[in-house]
């Protein structure tokens, strides 16, 4: 019941007959909605703003009290401009006018048109206009940005993708989200990296060694951390449920699999009866099963 399989030996279950289904095409939005809800907690501090009031400690405004970062006309780095990482820069190009630096080793042609068109707007109404630029190097990114998201698969490549050196890169006052595997980050390095950079700021719904946290993170106040609750939207959860169900009934029952796993509405659609197939079998193809194609619908 989850979109990654990294937790699961593909391998040993294809070796042993064993289907491994996943739940994909209904993470997108709520997942980037939650990254954009961390970058916002972690810009303006409302974490620590939280209990701080909470404790009974305000006594009145001052100038100076619980000052963060603005977001509109800052930078965002996308590292990964897939489906989510896109969303994720759409809504903050959007909704706070952010300028865009991704890295992806695929050009991530839709979200470059989304900018662009979006600056031309801004620009026929008498705003500054927001860009994008694709570069060629995850340092690039780090370098640039005032915010850097993080979207990539989690393999032997991006393990420990963000570590002691390369957040060294990043600016002093940058925020990292990380919202996709929890392994993505050292996250040893990255304690260090907050307490000896106290206006630096991470917020993190992944941990590297789920569900524990490395020690000192929880006692960071530049750190917000949440539950691994990227997919938490009611739809979204009835969406996995319902797609995960579905993969078992249908394998039960002998059906073919689905012919793409990223269109899965038909099965989310109470309106009309399912389709007779299994949504997505990550291992299909290695276990020989039958599939759906779309002439035979």
């Amino acid at each position: 019941m989850a979109v990654g399989y990294n937790n699961v030996n593909v391998e040993a279950a294809t070796r042993n007959g064993v289907a491994v289904g996943n739940t994909p095409g209904v993470l997108t939005e709520t997942t980037a909605e939650l990254a954009a809800a961390l970058t916002l907690a972690a810009a303006r501090r409302v974490v620590e703003a939280d209990s701080f009031m909470r404790a009974g400690k305000y006594d009145g405004w001052l100038p100076t009290l619980f000052i963060g970062n603005l977001l509109k006309g800052q930078t965002v780095g996308i590292i990964g401009a897939g489906r989510i990482g896109s969303a994720y820069a759409r809504m903050m190009v959007e909704g706070f006018k952010m300028n865009v630096v991704y890295y992806d080793l695929y050009q991530a042609t839709r979200l470059e048109k989304f900018v662009t068109a979006y600056g031309k707007f801004l620009e026929s109404q008498g705003e500054s206009p927001v860009t994008w630029k694709r570069v060629s190097t995850v340092e690039d990114v780090l370098r640039l940005a005032d915010v850097v998201s993080l979207h990539p698969v989690l393999d032997k490549t991006t393990y420990h993708l963000i570590n002691k050196d390369r957040l060294a890169l990043m600016k002093k006052t940058a925020i990292i989200v990380n919202a996709s595997r929890g392994p993505i980050i050292d996250e040893v390095a990255l304690v260090q990296h907050l307490q000896a950079n106290p206006e630096f700021r991470a917020a993190l719904d992944v941990f590297e060694d789920e569900p524990y946290m490395k020690p000192g993170l929880s006692d960071l106040p530049n750190a917000v951390v949440v539950p691994h609750i990227a997919s938490a939207s009611k739809w979204t959860r009835e969406g996995m449920a319902t797609l995960a169900a579905a993969n078992v009934a249908g394998k039960l029952k002998g059906c073919p699999v689905w012919h793409d796993a990223n269109n899965v509405m038909p099965f989310l659609d109470e309106s009309s009866k399912p389709p007779a197939a299994s949504p997505s079998i990550v291992n299909a193809k290695n276990l020989g099963l039958k599939i759906l194609t779309a002439a035979k619908l």
